[in-house]
C-alpha cells in the first residue's frame, strides 16, 4: 500500500504551479460543482467509482464500467438569478470495451441592464460560459491502478467580450478492492486561453487535490476526505470585519492559526446506505465554513446534505448547501440508465 501511495505523491511533484486563489483567474466556473451528490458530500468528492457519470467531469480516473450507458442531468439555482448545470454520459466502444465519457458544464449569468458613464441606458446584455469535456481512462499492468485524462474546450462570452480556451485534467487512482477503498490524485485545469477577452492573457484556475474514500464493512456508510488546493498552502482570507483596533487606533488583522490553514484544505463527507435504493448524504466544507462565518452568530456555513432515490432506471438526487443565514443553494439531478 505504501508503494502505491508514493506513486501518487510523486505524480503530484510533476506539476509546478503558481499559487492561485478563487476570484483572481478567468474561467472560474470550472470550479463549480453541479452534481447534487458531490454537493451534498461537502462540495467535492473524487473517489466515487460507480454509476455516477458526473464524477468523470472532475476525475477521469474514476471512469468505470458501471458508468456505461448512464446519463446525468444536473441543475443548480444559484444566487442572483444565476443558473448553472451539467450533462454527462459514458459509453463503451471497441472489442476491448474501452470507456469514454463526455459532458458539458455551463453557467448562465442572466440579463443585465447596461448604462454608459452618463447614466444613459445602452440596452441589456447577458453572459454565459461553458466547457465541453471528453475523458478517457487507461489501465496499468496492475488492474487496480488507473490513469485518466479529460480534455476541455472552454468558451466564455461576457457582454461583447469573448474568450476561448482549453485545458486538461490528469488523474491517477488506486482502487484497494480488498478494503473497499480508493485513493486518487487529480491535477485539474492545466491549460490556457487560446483567444483573450482583450489583449491580456489570464491564467485559469489550476488546482491539485488528493482524496481518499472507504466503504465500511460493519456499517452501511462510505466516507470521503479531500485535501484540496494542494498547490497553495495558505488559502485563508482575513476578514476586515474581524480586525481589532486598540485605544491608540492601531489595527490588528485577524490571525489565522496553523490549524485553520490546514483545515481549510479539507472537505469531508459521508453517504449512508451507499449503493442502496435510498441514500442519505452529508458533508462539511471547512474553508467555506471559515470564510462565511459571522462573529456572534451561528449561520452553519459549510454544512451540506442531501439524498438520492433509485426508481428502476432512474435516480433522483438532491442537495442542500448552507452558505449563510440568507443564502442557501439547492441542487437537483437526474441519472438515467439508457442501457
Amino acid at each position: 500500500m505504501i508503494k502505491k501511495i508514493l506513486v501518487l505523491i510523486v505524480f503530484l511533484g510533476v506539476f509546478n504551479a503558481t499559487a492561485q486563489v478563487g476570484g483572481r483567474y478567468t474561467y472560474e466556473f470550472l470550479n463549480l460543482i453541479s452534481s447534487p451528490r458531490q454537493a451534498a458530500l461537502g462540495g467535492k468528492v473524487l473517489t466515487n467509482m460507480d454509476w455516477d457519470t458526473s464524477q468523470a467531469l472532475h476525475n477521469p480516473a474514476a471512469i468505470n464500467s458501471d458508468m456505461d450507458g448512464q446519463l446525468a442531468l444536473n441543475f443548480v439555482n444559484y444566487f442572483a438569478d444565476i443558473n448553472y448545470g451539467s450533462l454527462a454520459y459514458a459509453s463503451s466502444f471497441g472489442e476491448k470495451k474501452h470507456l469514454i465519457s463526455a459532458g458539458i458544464t455551463y453557467v448562465d449569468y442572466g440579463d443585465f441592464n447596461g448604462f454608459d458613464e452618463n447614466g444613459i441606458s445602452t440596452g441589456s446584455f447577458s453572459g454565459n460560459e461553458f466547457a465541453l469535456t471528453v475523458g478517457y481512462v487507461l489501465a496499468f499492468p496492475d488492474p487496480n491502478l488507473k490513469l485518466g485524462v479529460n480534455g476541455k474546450f472552454i468558451s466564455s462570452k461576457l457582454e461583447t467580450y469573448s474568450s476561448i480556451g482549453g485545458a486538461l485534467d490528469i488523474a491517477m487512482l488506486y482502487d484497494f478492492k480488498n478494503s473497499n477503498s480508493q485513493l486518487t490524485l487529480v491535477a485539474s485545469n492545466l491549460g490556457t486561453q487560446f483567444t483573450t477577452y482583450e489583449n491580456s492573457k489570464e491564467q485559469i484556475p489550476f488546482h491539485v487535490d488528493l482524496a481518499f474514500g472507504r466503504k465500511l464493512d460493519k456499517l452501511p456508510l462510505k466516507w470521503h476526505i479531500v485535501f484540496e488546493n494542494l498547490q497553495q498552502w495558505d488559502l485563508s482570507f482575513r476578514n476586515p470585519a474581524r480586525s481589532e483596533v486598540d485605544l491608540d487606533g492601531v489595527e490588528t488583522q485577524e490571525e489565522i492559526s496553523f490549524f485553520n490553514k490546514l483545515t481549510q484544505h479539507i472537505v469531508i463527507g459521508g453517504e449512508l446506505f451507499h449503493g442502496k435504493a435510498i441514500n442519505l448524504r452529508f458533508g462539511y466544507n471547512f474553508r467555506r465554513g471559515h470564510e462565511l462565518k459571522i462573529e456572534g452568530n451561528r449561520v452553519f456555513a459549510g454544512i451540506t446534505g442531501g439524498f438520492g432515490i433509485k426508481l428502476n432506471k432512474f435516480r433522483v438526487n438532491y442537495a442542500f448547501q448552507k452558505f449563510s443565514a440568507a443564502a442557501n443553494v439547492h441542487t437537483f439531478g437526474l441519472n438515467i440508465n439508457l442501457k
